[in-house]
């Protein structure tokens, strides 16, 4: 087994796949069926452990297996679907599974509303995240049609979707209420996107209309930003251990 400690890579996404809980130790089989859209023949794949991740803060890591890295590819509405995934994009699944990993267990460390307002709250952005999913497919059928070709099951899109949910909500308590954006930088931003466009003919908006998606988007790159430093100091930090099992 390749052992890689506090490695720095990169990739950042919210997508989140579902992770199996056993000790590394553990020889871990199990059977995906994908159903080609062509024929009725349902093909069966072998699933493998790939990685464990672990913050050093529970006795047993995470682990990632061939499917999770098949459903993140899967799940990603833009990407071109492929039965038989490249090593760049298992490689590319792999680092966004890990840094997402490496959140929801310091998401996990955070006391819990165990109220029925919280648990109702928690479950309805879960339903919100699912309806925002099928949308960027185009569709519900068209989630589902994917689904099934990686053998994702709607529990187990659920469970996937209770671990973004989660990362999202501690990322929001953690970064969100804290950005501040000058009035200053939304001047600058706004004679570098559209003060050069006053003289070409096209509609120009002023400062004043601009001024709210401006802002938003300078708050969405400082928190993209400041994630990124985040999930790099948790590589770093002492007890953070990710093992490739099987290489992709």
């Amino acid at each position: 087994m390749n052992k890689i400690t506090n490695e720095h890579t990169f990739g950042r996404s919210f997508l989140q796949s579902a992770f199996c809980r056993l000790p590394p130790a553990v020889c871990l089989l199990l059977t995906a069926f994908c159903l080609l859209p062509s024929s009725a023949r349902a093909q069966t794949v072998a699933d493998k452990m790939v990685a464990s991740v672990t913050n050093g803060s529970r006795a047993t890591p995470d682990l990632i297996t061939y499917s999770d890295l098949a459903w993140q590819l899967a799940l990603e509405p833009n990407r071109l679907f492929s039965e038989r995934p490249g090593s760049a994009d298992l490689n590319h699944a792999l680092r966004l599974l890990e840094d997402q990993l490496l959140i929801l267990q310091e998401a996990r460390k955070l006391p819990i509303a165990d109220t029925d307002q919280a648990r109702q709250e928690f479950e309805d952005a879960v339903k919100k995240k699912r309806d925002e999913l099928a949308q960027a497919f185009g569709s519900r059928t068209r989630l589902e049609e994917r689904m099934i070709r990686v053998g994702l099951t709607s529990d187990q899109l659920d469970a996937i979707l209770r671990d973004r949910v989660t990362e999202e909500k501690y990322l929001d308590f953690r970064f969100r209420a804290f950005v501040l954006i000058s009035s200053k930088e939304i001047t600058d931003r706004y004679n570098q996107e559209y003060a050069r466009l006053r003289n070409s003919g096209r509609i120009v908006p002023t400062l004043d209309q601009a001024h709210s998606q401006i802002e938003q988007e300078l708050i969405d790159e400082k928190i993209a930003s400041e994630i990124d430093t985040f999930v790099d100091s948790l590589r770093e930090q002492p007890g953070t251990e990710i093992v490739i099992i099987n290489p992709v």
